[in-house]
């Protein structure tokens, strides 16, 4: 129910800034019911019977607000609290990429957070709040590496993914006809990412191929209760969204990666030290962030990117291989960052994409004050520690920013001064892409690393192809990409 207009200051220093909020305050629609019986219905209608978008919008529709409370699963088995405020479009989800507003402990996977025992014992950065000064050290020495090794990025990536591309010729060449462009993507991104920040390939050392096994079974029980894998619901429920994964399954794993990065990042281990963190500890962190934040987050982006850019067909394709090849013939046939920054269209595909189906769909928060939430047609209350909740695809398919084709791929719409006016509104990184990351934010710190990846992917496609084909489906992390055709340009780069 409307309580009117407010003007509402706060002096308790302990609270939200003072707010002035033109719109009427409502009462947040919905409510948690306590019983067990509706806690699971609503588990069996989030895992089974709608899934993530359609459960979110199912509740937009039933509420007539993108702002609402529910219980949200994992809970209430393996959460101590399952009830949170849902903000679900692009206005009020902004709250949660404010870190002078909402608390950023413990969140990042929600109402579940998983055992240290999976990190060496340690909580690792993208657990911390800005406000813990562990945060401000990891994130630093991310920056740090980043900035070190910026020109490897470029040339490190064509070589490695030179190598799955040969790979895909041969699968789309052999009786079967296809190739699975996933797990290609899976053992290039690893090596290409270690091998561009540490200078070692992952797979000329001990770890030989097993380095993408190794890891992906290392960050399933990080994001099992999250999941479905297709099983009988009573074995799913036991299994996955009841009790955590035991950490001893996943050690020996954990232990081979470790050994990895313990030698093969030595000089950013030295720079750890520098910065008054923990060498060990240190590696953890390094750890941590190259599997679950880089390779987890190529993992799912890059075949978002690749599934989408395949549906959209050959004139897509052709567009971008003209674009694609005029700017690498401009720079004398190199590819270089001047290069891949004249194309506009390209990068206009991949912010599409992380738009569309970012990589990470959850943001959580705990509200540090009373708060005045808005959306685009109302004002709500919340109290100091209510958890929030955002699901990014509603965020960044709403309507109301990006119009009645908000659910559709369009290439272009990031092209412009009209187009880059909108990347405001683009949010996968934890933070606008208009803006940058820093030590005091939440926002990812390799935010334009993934981009450039994104592009280069693209760039090496259709610097060898005019135009291909494939099935594509969806998987836990997002798309699931089988090549099944390909045609090769007639003069490749």
């Amino acid at each position: 129910m409307a309580t009117g207009m407010v003007e509402k200051k706060v002096d308790d220093e302990n609270a939200a800034p003072s707010i002035i909020c033109s719109l009427p305050v409502k009462e947040i629609p919905g409510r948690c019911n306590h019983s067990l019986v509706s806690r699971i219905k609503t588990r069996l209608e989030f895992y089974y019977k709608q899934r993530e978008e359609e459960f979110f919008r199912s509740r937009i529709a039933a509420h007539g607000s993108t702002v609402f409370r529910i219980n949200m699963p994992p809970g209430p088995f393996m959460a101590a609290n399952s009830r949170v405020v849902a903000l679900l479009d692009a206005k009020s989800f902004r709250v949660l990429l404010d870190v002078s507003k909402v608390d950023k402990k413990n969140v990042l996977t929600g109402t579940f957070v998983p055992p240290v025992a999976l990190t060496g014992g340690h909580r690792m950065c993208a657990y911390l709040d800005p406000s813990e000064p562990d945060h401000a050290r990891v994130k630093q020495l991310v920056f740090n590496l980043v900035a070190a090794r910026k020109n490897f990025f470029i040339p490190v990536f064509r070589s490695n993914f030179a190598v799955l591309f040969e790979a895909m010729d041969a699968q789309v060449a052999s009786a079967s006809g296809k190739s699975d462009f996933n797990k290609l993507s899976d053992a290039a991104v690893f090596d290409y990412f270690c091998e561009a920040c540490f200078g070692v390939r992952p797979s000329a050392t001990a770890l030989g191929a097993t380095g993408p096994t190794r890891a992906t079974k290392w960050l399933f029980p990080q994001i099992a209760p999250l999941m479905t894998l297709g099983l009988p619901t009573l074995l799913e429920e036991l299994f996955l969204h009841t009790f955590p994964l035991p950490s001893c399954l996943f050690s020996s794993d954990y232990k081979a990666l470790y050994r990895y990065f313990e030698s093969a990042a030595s000089s950013t281990l030295d720079d750890a030290e520098k910065l008054g963190l923990n060498r060990k500890e240190a590696c953890h962190h390094i750890l941590f962030v190259a599997i679950f934040n880089a390779f987890g987050g190529f993992k799912a982006a890059l075949p978002g990117i690749f599934g989408l850019v395949a549906e959209a067909g050959p004139s897509l394709h052709s567009q971008l291989a003209e674009e694609i090849r005029s700017a690498v013939a401009a720079e004398g046939g190199e590819v270089t960052l001047a290069a891949v920054e004249r194309m506009e269209l390209t990068r206009s595909v991949v912010y599409e994409a992380l738009r569309l189906d970012p990589p990470v769909k959850y943001q959580y928060g705990k509200a540090k004050a009373d708060l005045i939430i808005e959306s685009h047609d109302a004002a709500y209350q919340v109290k100091k520690g209510e958890m929030l909740l955002g699901y990014q695809p509603c965020a960044t398919k709403d309507p109301k920013v990006f119009g009645p084709d908000a659910d559709e791929f369009v290439a272009d719409r990031f092209v412009g001064s009209a187009g880059r006016k909108l990347l405001e509104y683009v949010v996968w990184s934890n933070g606008p892409e208009t803006e940058e990351p820093t030590v005091g934010n939440k926002q990812c710190a390799g935010k334009d690393l993934v981009v450039l990846v994104g592009r280069l992917l693209l760039v090496e496609f259709f610097l060898r192809y005019d135009t291909f084909t494939a099935d594509v489906g969806t998987v836990l992390l997002g798309k699931q990409v089988n090549v099944t055709s390909l045609s090769k340009a007639t003069v490749q780069s």
